[in-house]
C-alpha cells in the first residue's frame, strides 16, 4: 500500500508581473499541518529593464516565509524593516491582526540583468494568536541549523525536527527541511517528523515505492512516520509540515482567517487604507474585485 496520499503539481498563477508555479492551496488538498500557501518563484531570468515589483499589500493571520535560491528581493514593512533577503537567509514576517509591507528587486540590480528564483510561503496562525501584534524575524545564513549525515546534506529552516530548532520565531508544532544529495541515497526520515508531512522536489527526483517523481510537484504523506524514499544524484527537495489545526482557514487575497468577519474587516480597512505606511512607499495594491473565499473541502 502506497504511503503517498496526494500529488500536488505545480500551477501557473500570475502575480502581476511575474508568472509563478502555485503548489497550494490546491482544491483536493487545502493545507499541509499549518502551511497554506506555497509559491515556487522562478527560476526566472530579468533583463536590465525587468524588476520585481510587489508594491505595499497587507496580511492578517498569517506568517511569511521568503527562501531564495538565487537573487534577491528588498523586503519593506509597517515595523519600520527594510531588509534585503539573499539566497539562504530566511525572512519571517508574522501578520497578526495586520502588517503592510512591499517586495521589490534592490536598487543596485534594478539596472542590470539578474535573476530570481525561491519560494513564497504563507504558514497560517493558531485561532487564538490570530490576532497578535505584528512582528518581523530575519535569520542570516549562519543562523541556520545545518549539518550532514552520510553524504547528505540538511537544512532546517523553520520549526523543529531531527532533534534540533531552527532559530525562526514559529507559533506552532511544525517543520520546514532543506535536504541535498549529490550522489544517490537511501533516506529515512520519517522518525524526526510528526503531524502532516509535504516533500517538494526542486530539483533531481525521488523514487518512493518503485515509483519515480520528478520536480515541481508535492508528495503528501499519508503518515509522516512512514517517510522512506531515494533520492538520486543532484536531487534538492523540501520537507514541511507539522501539527494541523482542529479549525478550517478561509483565504481571501493575502488574507487568512478561522472566521468571515476577521477577512470583512481587513478588506474595508484596506479599501480605507486604515492600515500604517511604509516609508519611503507610496502607492498600494487595490483590494481585487474578482478575489473570493476558499473554503477547505469538508
Amino acid at each position: 500500500m502506497s504511503n503517498i496520499n496526494i500529488i500536488i503539481e505545480e500551477r501557473p498563477a500570475d502575480i502581476g508581473n511575474f508568472l509563478v508555479g502555485r503548489l497550494l492551496p490546491f482544491r483536493n488538498k487545502r493545507m499541509v499541518g499549518p502551511f497554506i500557501f506555497i509559491d515556487h518563484m522562478g527560476p526566472a531570468n530579468l533583463k536590465d529593464y525587468q524588476s520585481i515589483d510587489i508594491g505595499p499589500h497587507p496580511h492578517i493571520g498569517l506568517s511569511t516565509l521568503t527562501y531564495l535560491f538565487e537573487g534577491a528581493i528588498m523586503h519593506k514593512d509597517t515595523l519600520g524593516n527594510s531588509v534585503e533577503i539573499k539566497p539562504g537567509q530566511v525572512n519571517w514576517m508574522t501578520a497578526g491582526k495586520g502588517i503592510v509591507h512591499s517586495e521589490r528587486t534592490p536598487e543596485y540590480l534594478r539596472h542590470t540583468d539578474k535573476a530570481l528564483h525561491g519560494l513564497q510561503i504563507w504558514v497560517a496562525l493558531p485561532k487564538e494568536l490570530e490576532e497578535m501584534e505584528p512582528n518581523f524575524y530575519h535569520a542570516e545564513v549562519e543562523d541556520v541549523p545545518s549539518w550532514e549525515d552520510d553524504g547528505v546534506k540538511f537544512k532546517l529552516i523553520a520549526g523543529e525536527a531531527f532533534g534540533r530548532k531552527s532559530p525562526v520565531p514559529v507559533y506552532s508544532p511544525l517543520f520546514f527541511v532543506e535536504i541535498k544529495t549529490d550522489v544517490r541515497k537511501s533516506v529515512n526520515v520519517g522518525q524526526y517528523l510528526f503531524g502532516e508531512a509535504g516533500l517538494y522536489i526542486l530539483e533531481g527526483s525521488v523514487e518512493s515505492e518503485g515509483i519515480v517523481h520528478e520536480p515541481k510537484r508535492i508528495l503528501v504523506s499519508k503518515n509522516s512516520e512512514l517517510c522512506e524514499f531515494i533520492m538520486e544524484a543532484g536531487t534538492t527537495i523540501y520537507i514541511f509540515g507539522g501539527d494541523a489545526f482542529p479549525e478550517e482557514r478561509l483565504i481571501y487575497w493575502n488574507f487568512v482567517a478561522t472566521n468571515r468577519e476577521l477577512i470583512e474587516n481587513a478588506k474595508v480597512n484596506w479599501q480605507q487604507q486604515n492600515y500604517p505606511q511604509i516609508e519611503g512607499e507610496t502607492g498600494f495594491i487595490p483590494l481585487p474585485e474578482a478575489s473570493g473565499v476558499l473554503k477547505p473541502k469538508q
